[in-house]
């Protein structure tokens, strides 16, 4: 039996059921109950012991609250404890509770208290809120209030931590041995070269059912470099007969190509059929629609043959739109290959305005196969639109989306007239260009040669010699010029000088001094000075600065580059 008395309330007999209580202290019995349901009300009772005795708290107060449970708790703090409290009566309170590692009592009124198993903490937990009396004494040092509540301890953490570590471990066990049976089984491994396997791998290699096995064996010899003079002739053999296949590989690929175009147009032939018959189911409910036989059909049929009819316009649509997205694929690609094969032929020394009058001619071809299409459809909205002048009025609404599906095409096939127009127009104007730049360049070719033929009749020695002037320039030009030469010297200097310093100080993320930089200048240009480099690095405050470092005698000025640090703080 327990501390408390369980006892279930029943409602109908308005009285409590169970069993009568028993004595806590029995042999044999423990102090913590069986788990319990959390809806059944715990009716917690007087505890004695042999030394002490526990009263229960108030029924009506709130649960005395607890911390967040630390993982693998096994340790509980107790709070609360007489004064006159000794570790004998801590074991004896708690000890029913559970086995007891270890007790750490301070001199102040509390304790830990760690346990062996993490359950027994729960049980402890359940004396929270007891008053406790040491005797029948009514003095203050021999009473108390117990808080129990969850403690942190690193012992209890570590064990934890071990414990998933281990769970870790049987489940990567577990995932590897699941891994091992699912995989696939190895391939059997590749025996070393010998005139035997050889001879075998030959025959092997003729077979075509064997050459994906034979030429991976093949492959792997190489690679690991059995070949040498004394079997390089039976190498470049296998090699020979791996060769030969590339002509039947070829030819298979043909013929898949083949039966691949083949259901293509089995394909295409068995959509056009079925849009053939869409075509004529549509035909016949737009005559089921018209006036002579519309009038015959009730209210419920007329709506369901609208219906129908809007069904099978979708899906004729539907069909339309994949022939014609077919149609426009091979189309694609037979221009594809039409300007692969016009790449090819055309000479690499074309360019200008050839170039140019080539493509605007593939421009005006498209524009043009563009607007027959057009064409063609305003054709048959138009005969559709006759076909469909006797509908009865209640498909105005359809008409009217063709008319405006009518007018559309018209703008478009104007505007396509009109930049069609145009191009015709810059293709002339780029003809009579091309046909002045070639007379231009005849004409420079006859200069040229007429010159020629007048060079070889003049013979070099009776060329007189003509000698030019030498202009003086005025001093004032002349020191200007001086001037600003050495300016620009400086200036490349300096903006040089700049560039090696950045990217040795970027190197030195700590600083340098200045005589470190100098030393590493003065290898580069020996004329390099102190004074000019300190100068130099004091004029650029956003790209160095000069720190102190060090401390008393070791105190060091040293330059920093700083020109990616307002980069970082943006």
């Amino acid at each position: 039996r327990t501390w408390w008395s369980i006892c279930y309330f029943d409602p109908s007999l308005g009285m409590m059921t169970g069993i009568a209580p028993m004595n806590p202290m029995m042999p044999g019995l423990g102090i913590v109950p069986p788990p319990i349901s959390q809806d059944m009300p715990v009716v917690k009772e007087i505890i004695h012991c042999k030394s002490c005795t526990l009263f229960p708290p108030n029924p009506n107060l709130p649960p005395p609250a607890t911390r967040e449970r630390p993982p693998g708790c096994k340790t509980v703090f107790v709070g609360g404890l007489p004064e006159n409290a000794t570790e004998q009566l801590i074991v004896e309170v708690f000890e029913q509770c559970g086995e007891i590692v270890a007790i750490r009592k301070s001199k102040k009124n509390f304790c830990h208290i760690r346990f062996a198993e993490e359950c027994t903490v729960d049980k402890a937990l359940f004396l929270s809120g007891y008053r406790i009396r040491l005797g029948s004494s009514t003095d203050k040092k021999d009473t108390g209030r117990l808080h129990v509540d969850f403690a942190q301890a690193r012992d209890d953490l570590y064990e934890w931590e071990c414990r998933q570590r281990m769970l870790a471990r049987e489940e990567r066990h577990r995932r590897r041995i699941e891994e091992d049976l699912l995989r696939p089984p190895s391939p059997p491994p590749i025996v070393h070269y010998s005139e035997h396997e050889c001879s075998q791998l030959g025959e092997k290699l003729k077979d075509d059912s064997l050459f994906p096995d034979a030429i991976r064996v093949l492959l792997t010899w190489v690679e690991r470099g059995e070949v040498n003079r004394r079997n390089a002739n039976n190498f470049y053999s296998m090699i020979q007969s791996s060769n030969s296949h590339i002509r039947r590989l070829m030819n298979e690929k043909a013929t898949h190509e083949k039966e691949m175009e083949e259901a293509k147009e089995k394909f295409k032939n068995a959509l056009a059929g079925i849009l053939v018959q869409f075509e004529q189911i549509v035909s016949v409910f737009r005559a089921a629609s018209k006036q002579k036989a519309w009038d015959h059909f009730s209210k419920a049929q007329r709506k369901n043959l609208d219906m129908w009819r809007k069904q099978a316009e979708e899906i004729r649509n539907i069909h339309n739109e994949e022939l014609m997205g077919i149609r426009r694929e091979e189309e694609m690609e037979m221009s594809d290959d039409d300007m692969e094969d016009a790449s090819e032929s055309k000479d690499s020394d074309d360019s200008g305005p050839a170039a140019q009058v080539e493509a605007l001619k593939e421009e005006n071809d498209s524009l043009r196969c563009q607007l027959d299409a057009y064409r063609n459809e305003v054709e048959l909205l138009k005969q559709e639109q006759g076909k469909v002048a006797s509908v009865p009025p209640q498909h105005s609404e359809e008409e009217a989306t063709r008319r405006q599906q009518l007018s559309f095409l018209q703008q478009a096939l104007q505007g396509m007239q009109k930049q069609l127009l145009k191009i015709r127009d810059e293709l002339k104007q780029r003809e009579a260009e091309l046909e002045r730049s070639a007379e231009e360049k005849q004409r420079l070719e006859s200069q040229v040669q007429s010159l020629q033929e007048r060079g070889r009749s003049f013979p070099l020695a009776h060329t007189p010699q003509v000698r030019i002037p030498r202009l003086r320039l005025p001093d004032t030009l002349t020191y200007c010029d001086a001037s600003i030469q050495s300016d620009e010297n400086e200036f490349y200097s300096a903006h040089q000088q700049r560039r090696i310093i950045s990217t040795f100080l970027h190197v030195h993320p700590f600083g340098a001094s200045i005589e470190y930089i100098c030393s590493y200048l003065q290898r580069l240009d020996t004329k390099i000075s102190t004074s000019e480099v300190e100068a130099l690095l004091a004029r650029l405050p956003c790209t160095f600065t000069q720190q102190l470092t060090g401390v008393g005698a070791s105190l060091e000025k040293r330059w920093k580059f700083c020109g990616f640090e307002g980069i970082k703080t943006t």
